[in-house]
Parts: structure tokens; C-alpha cells; sequence
């Protein structure tokens, strides 16, 4: 009979609840039989045959539909705790739909033959209702972490400190803020109590923006400068800006030249290096002068460049009316295929200079030779070429660099005193296959080099990957802090996160580490056997591993149980011996960590102060394989310096075609291609405070919410502490707080570094994909972020300089 109210036939509900358990149950079934067949878990089979069975039997009207759906949602519970016992979002992929089923399902009970009355279905809806309420309040409490909090530091990790800087407390003089890169500022006058009385006081646009009809290749990351009585800035196509710093006015442009239609690829200009020349009189033209190197222009090439930092015209005794040409010796290098986003480094008057090379291109491509020149002149002082490292200058007329050494992209960092620049390295040519390797490149790979500054001649290596296979080089840039030596002094020391989340800290004077450091055995299982990889890989055992346990299938993920079924499969699809799984053909491996794991570009944040050490990191799983030849071809494959090359066929992410190797390679996200989602747990991405005294973690906290981020690519609005992969790194002040954005939820955020609470935060118009700063003018302390987006973290684009402070005082 039809209801009075509704029209709707009685059984309506129930024949619909009915028809779609079974249903799901058939769907459930059919994939937890292939999961079987791949070695998985059986929970699938078992609960998708019990769900058809409720169906069933709810289609019929009996009560024993209902139990069978009981015993499901008690296995779903039992089978949770077992397999990865009270995480909150495990318990969300496999409940999230089970549990509302319930409620429907206790609301028509009555309607059963041999049903319950309607006072006792809805004391039973309670239940269920009651775990959807906590379930959802629970996604709203502050981030979780299997970490205790330890009690913070404080006093200084050493009393004989050597490593100075002479940075004023008002200033940000480098990338790293001073020429130890410790991302630190002296300054006090934030703190957790007031900071959430931060404003924007000022913005300033670039216009550097991507045309309309192109393809955004990749925003700005520009940390500024602020020296004296300006804030200076590179846009993204290298412009050279100097703005007021109490109001953000533009005083001058410096422009380089360079064109949208021409970068091909990379537009990132990270920061600037600041000089001060020795010889010139104070006062003079280019006394105090700025230097980047540009992107790799079609028209206007790849260059050093010296503007005047008073004027912003060129240093006309700086190369050529200010430029140096650094294509020369290069050979053939299209622009995006070699390109130019870290600072040049300056150490001891001699600049030094690093480039990209884009990933799984060919063996032959540009040469990632690091190279030195003077800061006064231009001239170039020597070049340090892996294969050909007594060969100094420019090599002879017809030749050129040795093409395809390991190119090193991060920015560097150097020590004046010892003469040493440390150079962090990626790869040789052809990333995921190292039989075309020479000893040579191998023994420099994914690895911290320390060049003589003033002849480019190697004095020590420390390797963090050996013949490194899945992409690990190493994009962070190493900070220079002094470490307690067993006497009670100090030793010169230096930090090297990577992107297996493995943190080295080394001698700065040898290369020795100074925490504990062993030898792992590796995964033995090689089916590329012309290609043998090492048996052992080293694993920094003094010092916390940013990261988590290797992969297992209980840890797929999804947003609902079919969505986790189907990545359990994928899972079970693929090879995975844990970290380090060699490369593989016949069938995907997983690469977990991925290559957008760990700590990249943004490196980390050092408090001298109180020897705190702080970090965001990224947990990022990737699904590749390599591909023979024939297959490369048909997927449409290509060099991105090939003429015929198109989008889709290989570029800095993604697949590659590796040319003049037997395979090319495939490279995707682990995740369900349909809903955009990842195929594992969150947190995503994460942030850390390591107590150096103890080398423990004080605190640690999922970083980044889902107010941007969902599935189908639908911004979610929730304020929810997901942990989101970030790009961009942190800074620390004296006055206790941690300022970073670099999370794909567009926010900047002030945290606590004493607790790791978020104490403030502010959405910004694009992606903060970049490391802010902080300096002081007219008593009042500032804080400054680029809001230029990322391609790759799908953030929208953006050209805005946004600065904060604390309302001015109101006078009489």
C-alpha cells in the first residue's frame, strides 16, 4: 500500500536499499576475488558475498537480511582494528559508506517481517548516527601524530659557536636569509600572543603572469631580499625589482628581457644573491650590487646578471655591459630542456652557478657542469666537469661540456672561511637506468660535493643514494650550523635533508657524518640484470627519519571501501620490496617513498638559538615502470628538445623518453585516476620540530587542510588538517613562531614552535607554493610571501608579493 503522506509505496525504501546491497555486495565480491588471485586479503570476498546475502533477503522483507548486514559492519570494525588499529582516516575508507547504510537500515526495520517496533529503531539509528556525528567532529580536531611531544629547548646545541653571520637583525641578505641558510631571523617582536593581530599592509604584482592560450608552466617561488632600505625581488621571466619596504612602491624595474613564449618550461627565479664589492668605493655604482641567473630565453639566451642595487641599472664592468653568457661551452641546450631556478651562491667573491636539467629526456643532454665566477668582473674562474675534472675553462673550440653528468638544481651554500661551496646533486642523464653511467658520474650522484671555491676542485663527496635509480637527487639546500664536538667545542657541521625524508649531518670540513650513519641491505630482486644495483644503500640512523613504515595493503586508501578495493589491486599489481625496489619492466613497482617525497627545494629552518631544527615534508607514493622501446614509441614518447615534440610526449613530470637507453619510463602518482584521489592514507604532507640537542622529535603535525583539495578536483572548502602535499619551506624567528605556506590549501600560517599549533593563518589569492620571509624597517617587523601558484600542485597561478604586519600604534 502507498504511504498516506508520500505516495511512495511502502517497501519503496527497503526494495531500494535492498537492490543496492546487493549490488554493492556483487561489486565487492568480484573484486575481492582478484584481489585473492593477486595475494590480498580476503575480507572482500567473504564481505561482498554477506552483502549480496542481506540483499537478498531484505528484498524478501525478513529480519535475517538485517543480521547478515550486522555481522558485515562487526567484520568491517574487527577487520579495522586488526589491520591498522585506531587511525582515524583508515577507519573512514572503510566504514564511511557501511556505517549511514546502517542508519537507513535501522530506520526500516520496522518494515521487516518480524521487525523491531519504530521506538526500538530508532533507539538502534542512534548508534550509527552517534558514530557519523563523532566520526565527523573528529575530521575537525587538530592534526594527529604518533609522536609525544618532548619538552623544547633552551639554550643554544653549542657554547663555542665558529659559524657567524653578520646579516643585521633587520635584514634577509640571502635565500636562506644569511649565508648559513639557516632560515632563521632574529627578530622578536611576533609572537604566538600577538601574531593573530597580522594584517596585509601592502601587495605588489609582477605582471608576470601566463598568456591567455598558454600553458602555465610553473609560477614564481621568490623568497625576497631585504637590504637597507629596499626589498628586492626577481619576477618570474627575471625581472628586477625594488620596492619601499614600509609601503611596497615599486623604486625600479630591472628588465631582463625575457618572454613568456620562450621559457618553454621552468619561470621559477627562487631569490637573488646579494655582493659587495671589495674595490669599489662605498657609494659608487654597483658598490652593492644583485645577481641571478635567468631562465633559459629562446631570444635572449641563459645569463648572469649584475644590476647596481641603488639604481637598478647594469654593472657595465660585469661581463659584457653586465651580462655573462652561460650557454657558452653548453652545446645544444633548447630552453625548459636546461634551466635556471636557484640563486647563484656567492662565496669568497667568486660566484658559483648551477642549472636543471630536465629529467628523463636522453644520455646526451646538457651537462650539469657547476661553474665560478668572479663576483667583480664576470670572468669565468673555473668549471667543474664530472668527466673532465682538470679542464677548467671553457672547453676547446667544436667541444663542450661532458654532456649528461648529474646536473645539481638546488640552491647551493658556502662556507667562507674553509673556501668550500656545497653542491647538492641529482642524476645523470636517464634517471630510472644507470648502465651508461660512467664510474665517474656514478660516484658523484644524488650526493652533498664540496668544491674548492677558488679552483672548482672536488674535495669531498657524501653520498646519500648510491647509483640512484628512482629520481632521489637531492633539490634541498644544505644549512651551515656548528654541532658539539666531544671536547666541549664545536665543529663546523652542515645538514642535508633528502627526499626519502633521510637527514645526514656532516663535517663540513670532510664530508665524515656526525650522527650515525649505516649500510641497509637492499632489495636484491633486479629483472633489469645488465643493470646491477648496489647491495647496500646508507640510512641516517641519528637522526629521525621524516617519513613512515614501508607500504603495505592494509595502508591503501579511498573513499569508500570499492575505491580502497581498487587500490589494494593496484597495490598487488605491482612490485614492492619496500625502499629501493628496482625498476621493473614486465609489470608497475611502487616507489615509496616517491620522488616528491621527503624534504625538496624548501630545505629547512635552524634556530641557533635553541638548537630547534624545523621541517615540512611531503608523503608521496609513485607507480612506474619501464617501458621498451616499441611501447615508448606507440604512447608517443619523445626528448623535449626533440622538434617534433608536443604535450604528452615526456616533460619534467610524468613519462619520459628516455633516449639512447634500452627503455623509457613511466612515472604517475599512486592514485584512482577517476576520483584524483591517492591511493593511501593521509597525512600527505607533514611538519616537524627536531630537538638537535637530543636528535628527537619534539613535535609533530599533519600540515596543510582540505579546504582547496577534494576529489574530482573539487575544492572542499573544510577547514579540515588533512596534510596536504607542500612546495616552499619554513623560516623561524626569535619571537617563537614558525611562518610557512608551500601546502596546497593557498593558506600562510604562524605556528607555535614550541607546541606546533597553528596560532594564525590567512588564505592567500593563489598558491603559496614559495618560502616567505621576515625583516624589520621603522621598528615594525613585516612578513612577506609570493603567492605564485604551481602547475604541478595544481594551486592557481599567481604574481602577487603580499606583506603582513601588526597594526602601527596609534599616536597623539
Amino acid at each position: 500500500m502507498p504511504s498516506e503522506t508520500t505516495g511512495i509505496p511502502r517497501g519503496f525504501w527497503l526494495s531500494v536499499l535492498a537492490i543496492f546491497l546487493a549490488l554493492y555486495g556483487i561489486a565487492t565480491g568480484a573484486g575481492g576475488v582478484r584481489l585473492i588471485t593477486l595475494g590480498g586479503s580476503w575480507y572482500y570476498l567473504i564481505s561482498g558475498i554477506a552483502l549480496l546475502i542481506s540483499g537478498i533477503l531484505l528484498w524478501r522483507q525478513r529480519m535475517s537480511g538485517a543480521w547478515w548486514f550486522a555481522s558485515v559492519l562487526a567484520l568491517s570494525i574487527i577487520w579495522t582494528i586488526w589491520e591498522r588499529g585506531l587511525a582515524y582516516w583508515a577507519w573512514v575508507a572503510r566504514l564511511d559508506f557501511l556505517v549511514p547504510l546502517a542508519l537507513v537500515l535501522a530506520l526500516l526495520l520496522p518494515r521487516l517481517s518480524g521487525g523491531v517496533s519504530r521506538r526500538l529503531s530508532l533507539v538502534l539509528a542512534t548508534f550509527p548516527a552517534a558514530f557519523i556525528i563523532l566520526g565527523a567532529a573528529a575530521a575537525f580536531l587538530p592534526g594527529r601524530s604518533d609522536v609525544a611531544a618532548g619538552t623544547f629547548p633552551d639554550k643554544p646545541l653549542v657554547t663555542q659557536a665558529q659559524t657567524t653571520t653578520d646579516a643585521p637583525d633587520s635584514d634577509w641578505v640571502a635565500f636562506g636569509r644569511d649565508k648559513n641558510a639557516t632560515r632563521f631571523s632574529p627578530l622578536t617582536q611576533l609572537t604566538a600572543e600577538n601574531v593573530g593581530g597580522l594584517k596585509q599592509v601592502w601587495e605588489y604584482r609582477t605582471g608576470d603572469m601566463t598568456p591567455p592560450g598558454q600553458v602555465n608552466v610553473r609560477g614564481a617561488e621568490t623568497t625576497p631580499l631585504k637590504i637597507g632600505d629596499g626589498v628586492y625581488l626577481c619576477s618570474a621571466l627575471n625581472d628586477i625589482v625594488k620596492l619601499d619596504p614600509r609601503t611596497g612602491k615599486e623604486v625600479w624595474r630591472y628588465e631582463s628581457g625575457v618572454e613568456w613564449q620562450n621559457t618553454r618550461f621552468a619561470a621559477t627565479c627562487r631569490s637573488l644573491a646579494y655582493y659587495v664589492s671589495p674595490t669599489i668605493p662605498e657609494g659608487e655604482p654597483c658598490h652593492d650590487r644583485l645577481i641571478e641567473a635567468t631562465v633559459n630565453d629562446a631570444v635572449k639566451g641563459w645569463r648572469l646578471i649584475a644590476v647596481d642595487m641603488a639604481t637598478g641599472k647594469a654593472c657595465t664592468g660585469f661581463g659584457n655591459d653586465g651580462q655573462v653568457d652561460l650557454l657558452a661551452g653548453m652545446g645544444r641546450a633548447v630552453p625548459g630542456m636546461v634551466s635556471e631556478g636557484a640563486p647563484p651562491a656567492i662565496v669568497d667573491g667568486v660566484v658559483v652557478t648551477n642549472h636543471e636539467v630536465l629529467d628523463g629526456q636522453r644520455r646526451d643532454a646538457p651537462s650539469g657542469v657547476i661553474r665560478g665566477y668572479s663576483a667583480e668582473t664576470g670572468d669565468l674562474l673555473w668549471a667543474w666537469d664530472v668527466k673532465r675534472p682538470d679542464r677548467k675553462g671553457l672547453p676547446p673550440e667544436g667541444e663542450t661540456y661532458s654532456p649528461g653528468t648529474p646536473n645539481s638544481w638546488g640552491a647551493l651554500v658556502g662556507d667562507d672561511k674553509l673556501g668550500l661551496v656545497y653542491v647538492p646533486t641529482g642524476n645523470a642523464a636517464i634517471d630510472y637506468y644507470s648502465a651508461l653511467r660512467s664510474p665517474e658520474e656514478n660516484a658523484v650522484s644524488s650526493a652533498v660535493v664540496a668544491l674548492d671555491v677558488h679552483t672548482g676542485t672536488q674535495r669531498w663527496v657524501f653520498q646519500t643514494v648510491h647509483k640512484d635509480v628512482w629520481d632521489y637527487d637531492i633539490g634541498s639546500q644544505a644549512t651551515l650550523f656548528d654541532f658539539p664536538a666531544a671536547d666541549g667545542g664545536s665543529v663546523p657541521a652542515l645538514i642535508m635533508p633528502t627526499k626519502r625524508g633521510q637527514t645526514f649531518v656532516l663535517d663540513r670540513r670532510t664530508g665524515k657524518p656526525l650522527t650515525e650513519v649505516e649500510e641497509r641491505p637492499a632489495p636484491t630482486y633486479n629483472e633489469v640484470t645488465e643493470d646491477p644495483h648496489p647491495a647496500t644503500q646508507p640510512w641516517s640512523v641519528g637522526m629521525p627519519r621524516l617519513g613512515i613504515k614501508d607500504f603495505t595493503e592494509s595502508f591503501a586508501w579511498g573513499l569508500t571501501p570499492l575505491d580502497q578495493l581498487y587500490c589494494r589491486i593496484k597495490f598487488r599489481k605491482a612490485r614492492y620490496d619496500g625502499e629501493f625496489t628496482n625498476p621493473t619492466v614486465s609489470q608497475p613497482w611502487l616507489q615509496y617513498p616517491g620522488n616528491n617525497g621527503g624534504v625538496d627545494w624548501g630545505s629547512m629552518a635552524y634556530d641557533p638559538q635553541t638548537g630547534v631544527l624545523v621541517s615540512n615534508w611531503n608523503i608521496v607514493a609513485m607507480y612506474n615502470q619501464l617501458l621498451p622501446r616499441d611501447e615508448a614509441e606507440r604512447r608517443g614518447l619523445q626528448a623535449y628538445d626533440d622538434p617534433n615534440w608536443r604535450p604528452g610526449g615526456g616533460g619534467a613530470e610524468g613519462p619520459g623518453a628516455q633516449v639512447g637507453a634500452p627503455y623509457a619510463i613511466s612515472v604517475e602518482v599512486f592514485d584512482n585516476p577517476l576520483t584524483g584521489v591517492l591511493c593511501y592514507e593521509p597525512p600527505y604532507g607533514m611538519i616537524s620540530a627536531i630537538d638537535m640537542h637530543t636528535r628527537k622529535v619534539l613535535w609533530e603535525q599533519p600540515l596543510g587542510t582540505a579546504r582547496a583539495n577534494g576529489p574530482f578536483g573539487i575544492e572542499t572548502g573544510l577547514p579540515i588538517q588533512f596534510g596536504v602535499p607542500s612546495n616552499g619551506g619554513p623560516i623561524i624567528t626569535a619571537g617563537g613562531l614558525i611562518f610557512i605556506a608551500a601546502a596546497t590549501d593557498n593558506l600562510i600560517r604562524a605556528i607555535d614552535i614550541r607546541t606546533g599549533k597553528v596560532v594564525w593563518s590567512d588564505v592567500l589569492p593563489a598558491g603559496g607554493q614559495a618560502t616567505p620571509m621576515t625583516y624589520e624597517t621603522g621598528g615594525r617587523q613585516y612578513l612577506v610571501i609570493m603567492a605564485g601558484g604551481h602547475h604541478y600542485m595544481h594551486t592557481a597561478e599567481g604574481d602577487y608579493f603580499i606583506a603582513y604586519a601588526l597594526p602601527e600604534p596609534v599616536t597623539n
